[in-house]
Protein backbone atom coordinates (compact mmCIF):
# COMPACT_ATOMS: atom_id res chain seq x y z
CA UNK A 1 0.00 0.00 0.00
CA UNK A 2 1.28 3.50 -1.04
CA UNK A 3 0.57 6.46 1.15
CA UNK A 4 -0.31 9.79 -0.05
CA UNK A 5 1.77 12.74 0.27
CA UNK A 6 0.46 15.42 2.50
CA UNK A 7 0.64 18.83 0.53
CA UNK A 8 3.92 20.64 1.17
CA UNK A 9 1.99 23.45 3.48
CA UNK A 10 -0.13 21.43 5.72
CA UNK A 11 0.63 21.74 9.21
CA UNK A 12 4.47 22.58 8.35
CA UNK A 13 4.48 25.93 6.79
CA UNK A 14 6.76 27.14 9.47
CA UNK A 15 9.29 24.33 9.03
CA UNK A 16 9.03 25.25 4.85
CA UNK A 17 9.67 28.81 5.58
CA UNK A 18 12.43 28.53 8.03
CA UNK A 19 14.20 25.86 5.73
CA UNK A 20 14.20 28.03 2.54
CA UNK A 21 15.06 31.06 4.78
CA UNK A 22 18.13 29.22 6.43
CA UNK A 23 19.22 27.63 2.94
CA UNK A 24 19.42 31.12 1.71
CA UNK A 25 21.70 32.46 4.39
CA UNK A 26 23.95 29.31 4.27
CA UNK A 27 25.55 30.64 0.67
CA UNK A 28 24.74 34.44 1.05
CA UNK A 29 27.03 34.21 4.01
CA UNK A 30 29.56 33.03 2.04
CA UNK A 31 29.38 34.86 -1.18
CA UNK A 32 28.89 38.24 0.22
CA UNK A 33 32.59 39.38 1.16
CA UNK A 34 34.70 38.44 -1.50
CA UNK A 35 32.86 41.07 -4.05
CA UNK A 36 33.83 44.34 -1.51
CA UNK A 37 36.74 43.28 -0.02
CA UNK A 38 38.39 46.24 -1.79
CA UNK A 39 36.22 48.99 -0.37
CA UNK A 40 36.73 47.05 2.65
CA UNK A 41 40.70 47.72 2.15
CA UNK A 42 40.12 51.41 1.60
CA UNK A 43 39.25 51.60 5.17
CA UNK A 44 41.85 49.60 6.61
CA UNK A 45 44.46 47.20 5.22
CA UNK A 46 43.96 43.62 4.42
CA UNK A 47 46.85 41.45 4.17
CA UNK A 48 47.46 38.68 1.94
CA UNK A 49 47.70 36.27 4.78
CA UNK A 50 44.40 37.66 6.21
CA UNK A 51 42.42 37.28 2.50
CA UNK A 52 43.60 33.48 2.39
CA UNK A 53 42.90 32.44 6.09
CA UNK A 54 39.19 34.18 5.20
CA UNK A 55 39.63 31.74 1.65
CA UNK A 56 40.43 28.98 3.87
CA UNK A 57 37.75 29.16 6.90
CA UNK A 58 34.61 28.20 4.91
CA UNK A 59 35.95 24.24 4.55
CA UNK A 60 38.10 24.37 7.87
CA UNK A 61 35.24 25.80 9.85
CA UNK A 62 32.61 23.64 8.27
CA UNK A 63 34.88 19.94 8.75
CA UNK A 64 34.93 20.93 12.54
CA UNK A 65 31.21 21.54 13.24
CA UNK A 66 30.19 18.68 10.53
CA UNK A 67 32.19 16.57 13.50
CA UNK A 68 31.02 18.50 16.60
CA UNK A 69 27.12 19.35 16.00
CA UNK A 70 25.79 15.87 16.04
CA UNK A 71 27.37 16.07 19.23
CA UNK A 72 25.37 19.21 20.03
CA UNK A 73 21.99 17.80 18.72
CA UNK A 74 22.50 14.63 20.61
CA UNK A 75 22.43 16.90 23.56
CA UNK A 76 19.75 19.99 22.85
CA UNK A 77 17.85 18.64 19.75
CA UNK A 78 17.64 19.40 16.06
CA UNK A 79 15.53 22.36 15.88
CA UNK A 80 17.31 23.94 19.12
CA UNK A 81 20.86 24.01 17.43
CA UNK A 82 19.57 25.10 14.31
CA UNK A 83 18.60 28.01 16.50
CA UNK A 84 21.93 28.34 17.92
CA UNK A 85 23.47 28.08 14.26
CA UNK A 86 21.32 30.86 12.48
CA UNK A 87 21.92 32.84 15.56
CA UNK A 88 25.86 32.78 14.88
CA UNK A 89 25.23 33.48 11.14
CA UNK A 90 23.32 36.67 12.21
CA UNK A 91 25.33 37.70 14.58
CA UNK A 92 28.97 36.97 12.37
CA UNK A 93 27.31 38.80 9.73
CA UNK A 94 26.54 41.70 11.66
CA UNK A 95 29.93 42.09 13.88
CA UNK A 96 31.70 41.90 10.04
CA UNK A 97 29.90 44.68 9.15
CA UNK A 98 31.35 46.31 12.46
CA UNK A 99 34.79 44.99 11.96
CA UNK A 100 37.40 47.91 12.72
CA UNK A 101 40.57 45.97 11.60
CA UNK A 102 41.73 42.63 9.53
CA UNK A 103 41.74 40.88 12.94
CA UNK A 104 38.17 41.37 13.59
CA UNK A 105 36.98 40.97 10.42
CA UNK A 106 38.79 37.27 10.57
CA UNK A 107 37.25 36.69 13.76
CA UNK A 108 33.57 37.83 12.39
CA UNK A 109 34.22 35.60 9.59
CA UNK A 110 35.10 32.25 11.54
CA UNK A 111 31.90 33.01 13.47
CA UNK A 112 29.79 33.16 10.58
CA UNK A 113 31.29 29.95 9.08
CA UNK A 114 30.67 28.04 12.70
CA UNK A 115 27.39 28.75 12.11
CA UNK A 116 27.43 27.94 8.34
CA UNK A 117 29.02 24.73 8.95
CA UNK A 118 26.62 23.42 11.95
CA UNK A 119 23.69 24.53 9.20
CA UNK A 120 25.03 22.59 6.76
CA UNK A 121 25.36 19.53 8.57
CA UNK A 122 21.23 20.01 9.78
CA UNK A 123 19.37 21.10 7.04
CA UNK A 124 19.36 17.74 5.14
CA UNK A 125 17.76 15.89 8.94
CA UNK A 126 15.52 18.81 8.97
CA UNK A 127 14.14 18.24 5.23
CA UNK A 128 13.98 14.27 6.39
CA UNK A 129 12.52 14.87 9.92
CA UNK A 130 9.26 17.75 8.61
CA UNK A 131 9.08 16.49 5.06
CA UNK A 132 9.56 12.69 4.94
CA UNK A 133 7.06 12.32 1.83
CA UNK A 134 8.35 15.39 -0.14
CA UNK A 135 12.38 15.07 0.21
CA UNK A 136 12.62 15.47 -4.17
CA UNK A 137 10.42 18.33 -3.95
CA UNK A 138 12.39 19.58 -0.82
CA UNK A 139 15.48 19.10 -1.73
CA UNK A 140 14.93 20.61 -4.70
CA UNK A 141 13.59 23.72 -2.98
CA UNK A 142 16.49 23.60 -0.93
CA UNK A 143 19.42 22.97 -2.94
CA UNK A 144 18.11 25.37 -5.67
CA UNK A 145 17.51 27.90 -3.32
CA UNK A 146 21.38 27.73 -2.17
CA UNK A 147 21.91 28.31 -5.78
CA UNK A 148 20.48 31.24 -6.16
CA UNK A 149 21.57 33.22 -3.24
CA UNK A 150 25.31 32.39 -4.62
CA UNK A 151 24.38 34.46 -7.40
CA UNK A 152 22.52 37.39 -5.36
CA UNK A 153 25.30 38.83 -3.12
CA UNK A 154 27.79 39.03 -5.61
CA UNK A 155 25.19 41.32 -7.76
CA UNK A 156 23.74 43.87 -5.14
CA UNK A 157 27.18 43.80 -2.67
CA UNK A 158 29.33 46.02 -4.91
CA UNK A 159 25.90 48.68 -5.41
CA UNK A 160 25.17 49.16 -2.19
CA UNK A 161 28.39 49.46 -1.12
CA UNK A 162 29.14 51.97 -3.92
CA UNK A 163 26.24 54.00 -2.15
CA UNK A 164 25.98 52.83 1.37
CA UNK A 165 28.91 51.63 1.89
CA UNK A 166 30.58 48.48 2.73
CA UNK A 167 29.30 48.15 6.51
CA UNK A 168 25.86 48.44 4.86
CA UNK A 169 26.90 45.84 2.56
CA UNK A 170 27.66 43.46 4.81
CA UNK A 171 25.11 43.96 7.70
CA UNK A 172 22.54 43.50 5.65
CA UNK A 173 23.14 39.61 5.00
CA UNK A 174 22.72 39.18 9.34
CA UNK A 175 19.26 40.86 8.64
CA UNK A 176 18.12 38.41 6.55
CA UNK A 177 19.78 35.37 8.73
CA UNK A 178 18.38 37.20 11.93
CA UNK A 179 14.62 37.25 10.03
CA UNK A 180 15.59 33.12 9.51
CA UNK A 181 15.33 32.70 13.50
CA UNK A 182 11.40 33.76 13.43
CA UNK A 183 9.88 30.39 12.15
CA UNK A 184 12.27 28.06 13.90
CA UNK A 185 11.92 29.87 17.45
CA UNK A 186 8.23 30.17 17.23
CA UNK A 187 8.13 26.78 15.98
CA UNK A 188 10.31 25.72 19.72
CA UNK A 189 7.64 27.94 21.65
CA UNK A 190 4.53 26.10 19.96
CA UNK A 191 6.45 22.79 20.56
CA UNK A 192 6.80 23.56 24.03
CA UNK A 193 3.14 25.00 24.18
CA UNK A 194 2.04 21.32 22.73
CA UNK A 195 3.84 19.10 24.78
CA UNK A 196 2.31 20.33 28.35
CA UNK A 197 0.15 17.05 29.41
CA UNK A 198 1.07 15.33 26.23
CA UNK A 199 3.06 12.00 26.00
CA UNK A 200 5.40 12.16 23.18
CA UNK A 201 4.92 10.16 20.26
CA UNK A 202 7.63 7.76 19.56
CA UNK A 203 8.81 6.40 16.76
CA UNK A 204 7.66 2.77 14.98
CA UNK A 205 10.60 0.86 14.66
CA UNK A 206 11.57 -0.12 11.32
CA UNK A 207 10.32 -3.03 9.29
CA UNK A 208 12.31 -5.72 7.37
CA UNK A 209 10.28 -4.22 4.28
CA UNK A 210 8.49 -0.89 4.20
CA UNK A 211 5.68 0.91 1.99
CA UNK A 212 7.05 3.92 -0.12
CA UNK A 213 5.68 6.63 -1.00
CA UNK A 214 5.82 7.98 -4.79
CA UNK A 215 9.16 9.40 -4.12
CA UNK A 216 10.75 5.93 -2.59
CA UNK A 217 10.36 7.55 1.19
CA UNK A 218 9.70 4.88 4.03
CA UNK A 219 5.68 5.46 4.16
CA UNK A 220 6.06 3.75 8.16
CA UNK A 221 7.86 7.14 8.71
CA UNK A 222 5.19 9.32 7.30
CA UNK A 223 2.90 11.31 9.82
CA UNK A 224 0.54 13.84 10.23
CA UNK A 225 3.54 16.20 12.11
CA UNK A 226 6.75 15.73 12.68
CA UNK A 227 8.40 12.61 14.43
CA UNK A 228 8.91 13.75 18.17
CA UNK A 229 12.32 11.87 18.57
CA UNK A 230 15.30 10.61 21.07
CA UNK A 231 18.17 12.73 21.04
CA UNK A 232 20.85 10.45 18.74
CA UNK A 233 22.52 7.35 19.95
CA UNK A 234 26.66 8.15 19.88
CA UNK A 235 27.84 4.65 18.27
CA UNK A 236 26.02 5.92 15.44
CA UNK A 237 28.59 8.27 14.43
CA UNK A 238 31.37 6.04 15.72
CA UNK A 239 29.71 3.19 13.46
CA UNK A 240 30.05 5.07 10.14
CA UNK A 241 33.77 4.93 10.06
CA UNK A 242 33.10 1.21 9.55
CA UNK A 243 30.92 1.68 6.78
CA UNK A 244 31.78 1.72 3.17
CA UNK A 245 28.85 3.54 2.14
CA UNK A 246 28.83 6.50 4.90
CA UNK A 247 32.33 7.02 3.23
CA UNK A 248 31.78 6.67 -0.59
CA UNK A 249 29.08 9.72 0.04
CA UNK A 250 31.66 11.19 2.06
CA UNK A 251 33.77 10.92 -1.02
CA UNK A 252 31.49 12.37 -3.81
CA UNK A 253 30.39 15.17 -1.16
CA UNK A 254 34.43 15.69 -1.12
CA UNK A 255 35.12 15.54 -4.53
CA UNK A 256 32.06 18.09 -5.48
CA UNK A 257 33.84 20.49 -3.01
CA UNK A 258 37.09 20.19 -4.06
CA UNK A 259 35.96 21.11 -7.78
CA UNK A 260 33.66 24.23 -6.32
CA UNK A 261 36.37 25.54 -4.39
CA UNK A 262 39.33 24.95 -6.56
CA UNK A 263 37.17 26.79 -9.34
CA UNK A 264 36.00 29.79 -7.12
CA UNK A 265 39.90 30.39 -5.52
CA UNK A 266 41.82 29.43 -9.08
CA UNK A 267 39.68 29.31 -12.07
CA UNK A 268 39.96 33.08 -13.09
CA UNK A 269 43.48 32.91 -13.10
CA UNK A 270 43.48 29.58 -14.93
CA UNK A 271 41.33 31.28 -17.48
CA UNK A 272 43.38 34.14 -18.18
CA UNK A 273 46.46 32.18 -18.60
CA UNK A 274 45.41 29.21 -20.30
CA UNK A 275 42.66 30.51 -21.84
CA UNK A 276 43.77 34.02 -23.04
CA UNK A 277 41.03 35.68 -21.57
CA UNK A 278 40.70 38.92 -20.34
CA UNK A 279 40.30 39.48 -16.27
CA UNK A 280 36.73 40.92 -17.44
CA UNK A 281 35.59 37.82 -19.31
CA UNK A 282 37.41 35.90 -16.79
CA UNK A 283 34.99 36.62 -13.92
CA UNK A 284 31.84 36.17 -16.53
CA UNK A 285 33.27 32.40 -17.29
CA UNK A 286 33.67 32.02 -13.63
CA UNK A 287 29.92 33.11 -13.63
CA UNK A 288 28.80 30.48 -16.02
CA UNK A 289 30.52 27.92 -13.76
CA UNK A 290 28.19 29.00 -10.94
CA UNK A 291 25.55 29.24 -13.29
CA UNK A 292 25.66 25.65 -14.27
CA UNK A 293 24.78 24.62 -10.41
CA UNK A 294 20.74 26.22 -11.00
CA UNK A 295 19.59 23.68 -13.42
CA UNK A 296 21.37 20.58 -11.55
CA UNK A 297 19.73 22.16 -7.82
CA UNK A 298 16.21 21.95 -9.87
CA UNK A 299 16.98 18.68 -11.74
CA UNK A 300 18.91 16.24 -9.38
CA UNK A 301 17.36 16.05 -6.43
CA UNK A 302 14.32 15.27 -8.40
CA UNK A 303 15.98 12.56 -10.24
CA UNK A 304 18.11 10.76 -7.52
CA UNK A 305 14.58 10.75 -5.33
CA UNK A 306 12.12 9.62 -7.76
CA UNK A 307 13.96 7.76 -10.23
CA UNK A 308 16.22 6.62 -8.52
CA UNK A 309 19.00 7.63 -10.79
CA UNK A 310 21.91 7.97 -8.62
CA UNK A 311 24.34 6.41 -10.55
CA UNK A 312 23.47 7.88 -14.19
CA UNK A 313 23.95 11.26 -12.38
CA UNK A 314 26.89 10.60 -10.94
CA UNK A 315 28.67 9.38 -14.13
CA UNK A 316 27.12 12.19 -16.08
CA UNK A 317 28.48 14.65 -13.85
CA UNK A 318 32.05 12.85 -13.68
CA UNK A 319 32.10 12.33 -17.64
CA UNK A 320 31.32 15.94 -18.16
CA UNK A 321 34.25 17.23 -15.62
CA UNK A 322 36.41 15.52 -17.24
CA UNK A 323 35.71 16.58 -20.52
CA UNK A 324 35.68 20.08 -19.46
CA UNK A 325 39.22 19.34 -17.83
CA UNK A 326 40.45 17.90 -20.83
CA UNK A 327 39.15 21.02 -23.09
CA UNK A 328 41.28 23.12 -20.44
CA UNK A 329 44.84 20.56 -21.24
CA UNK A 330 43.94 20.20 -24.70
CA UNK A 331 42.29 22.90 -26.63
CA UNK A 332 42.06 26.10 -24.25
CA UNK A 333 40.95 28.62 -26.67
CA UNK A 334 38.73 26.75 -28.82
CA UNK A 335 35.04 26.67 -27.44
CA UNK A 336 36.69 28.05 -23.43
CA UNK A 337 32.97 28.81 -22.11
CA UNK A 338 32.15 25.10 -23.68
CA UNK A 339 34.28 23.59 -21.57
CA UNK A 340 33.34 25.95 -18.57
CA UNK A 341 30.00 25.14 -18.72
CA UNK A 342 30.85 21.09 -18.79
CA UNK A 343 33.22 21.38 -15.78
CA UNK A 344 30.52 23.35 -14.29
CA UNK A 345 28.42 20.06 -14.21
CA UNK A 346 30.67 18.66 -12.38
CA UNK A 347 29.65 19.98 -9.20
CA UNK A 348 26.15 18.21 -9.64
CA UNK A 349 27.72 15.74 -7.26
CA UNK A 350 26.67 18.40 -4.65
CA UNK A 351 23.03 18.10 -4.65
CA UNK A 352 23.28 14.59 -5.38
CA UNK A 353 25.10 14.27 -1.91
CA UNK A 354 22.97 16.31 -0.36
CA UNK A 355 20.01 14.22 -1.42
CA UNK A 356 22.14 10.88 -0.24
CA UNK A 357 22.21 12.67 3.01
CA UNK A 358 18.56 12.22 3.48
CA UNK A 359 17.29 8.50 1.55
CA UNK A 360 20.84 6.86 3.01
CA UNK A 361 19.21 7.12 7.09
CA UNK A 362 16.02 5.40 8.09
CA UNK A 363 15.87 8.43 10.69
CA UNK A 364 16.68 11.95 11.24
CA UNK A 365 18.99 11.01 14.25
CA UNK A 366 20.87 8.98 11.77
CA UNK A 367 20.68 11.61 9.37
CA UNK A 368 22.31 14.24 11.45
CA UNK A 369 25.04 11.89 12.45
CA UNK A 370 25.58 10.81 8.69
CA UNK A 371 25.68 14.17 7.45
CA UNK A 372 28.16 15.55 10.30
CA UNK A 373 30.51 12.78 8.92
CA UNK A 374 30.24 13.24 5.66
CA UNK A 375 30.36 16.97 5.89
CA UNK A 376 33.58 16.69 7.59
CA UNK A 377 35.22 14.78 6.02
CA UNK A 378 34.20 16.11 2.94
CA UNK A 379 35.10 19.98 3.64
CA UNK A 380 38.63 19.05 5.08
CA UNK A 381 39.46 17.20 1.60
CA UNK A 382 38.31 19.99 0.63
CA UNK A 383 40.45 22.62 2.57
CA UNK A 384 43.55 20.58 0.95
CA UNK A 385 43.20 21.31 -2.73
CA UNK A 386 43.26 24.91 -3.39
CA UNK A 387 46.19 25.29 -1.55
CA UNK A 388 47.60 22.05 -3.23
CA UNK A 389 46.76 23.88 -6.23
CA UNK A 390 48.47 26.91 -5.81
CA UNK A 391 51.58 25.03 -4.54
CA UNK A 392 51.53 23.00 -7.51
CA UNK A 393 51.19 26.22 -9.92
CA UNK A 394 54.48 27.68 -8.19
CA UNK A 395 56.36 24.94 -8.18
CA UNK A 396 55.75 24.04 -12.12
CA UNK A 397 54.67 27.35 -13.34
CA UNK A 398 52.34 25.45 -15.50
CA UNK A 399 48.51 24.81 -14.60
CA UNK A 400 49.15 21.51 -16.87
CA UNK A 401 50.04 19.48 -13.38
CA UNK A 402 47.00 21.20 -11.07
CA UNK A 403 44.55 20.02 -13.88
CA UNK A 404 45.36 16.72 -14.23
CA UNK A 405 45.61 16.43 -10.23
CA UNK A 406 42.07 17.35 -10.53
CA UNK A 407 41.31 14.61 -12.99
CA UNK A 408 42.69 12.09 -11.00
CA UNK A 409 40.33 13.31 -8.36
CA UNK A 410 37.15 12.29 -10.60
CA UNK A 411 38.92 9.27 -11.70
CA UNK A 412 39.54 8.70 -8.21
CA UNK A 413 35.90 8.88 -6.83
CA UNK A 414 34.53 6.55 -9.37
CA UNK A 415 34.66 3.84 -6.87
CA UNK A 416 32.75 5.81 -4.35
CA UNK A 417 30.11 7.04 -6.68
CA UNK A 418 29.15 3.24 -7.64
CA UNK A 419 28.92 2.12 -3.83
CA UNK A 420 26.70 5.31 -3.09
CA UNK A 421 24.43 4.22 -5.89
CA UNK A 422 23.42 1.05 -3.99
CA UNK A 423 19.85 1.75 -2.72
CA UNK A 424 20.22 0.94 0.80
CA UNK A 425 20.25 2.38 4.12
CA UNK A 426 23.62 2.54 6.34
CA UNK A 427 21.51 0.92 8.71
CA UNK A 428 21.47 -1.49 6.09
CA UNK A 429 24.38 -1.62 4.66
CA UNK A 430 25.89 -2.00 9.04
CA UNK A 431 23.02 -5.37 9.60
CA UNK A 432 24.81 -7.11 6.57
CA UNK A 433 27.90 -6.76 7.64
CA UNK A 434 27.60 -6.94 11.57
CA UNK A 435 24.00 -7.57 12.14
CA UNK A 436 21.69 -5.77 14.18
CA UNK A 437 21.65 -1.35 14.54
Amino acid sequence: MTSAARPLWQGRALALLGIVLVAFSLRSAVASLSPVIDHVAEDFPVSSVVAGLIGAAPPVCFAVFGLLTPLFERRFGLERVAVAAIALIAAGLLLRGLSIDSTTLLLSTAVVFAGVGSGNVLLPPLVKKYFPDRLGVMMTVYSTTMAVSTFVPPLVAVPIADTAGWRVSLGLWGVFAAIALVPWVAMLVANRTDAVGTAPRREAAPAEATDTTDDGVDAASMATGPIVTSPANARVFARLWRLPLAWSIALVFGASSTMAYVSFSWLPTIMIEVGGVSPSNAGLLLSLFGLMGLPCSLLVPILIVRFQATRPVFFVAIACGLTGLGGFLFLPTAGLPLWVALFGLAPALFPLALVLLSIRARTPESAVALSGFVQSIGYAVAAVFPLLVGLLHDVTDSWVVPLWVLVGVLLAVIPAGWVAGRRRTIEEDWERRHGHW
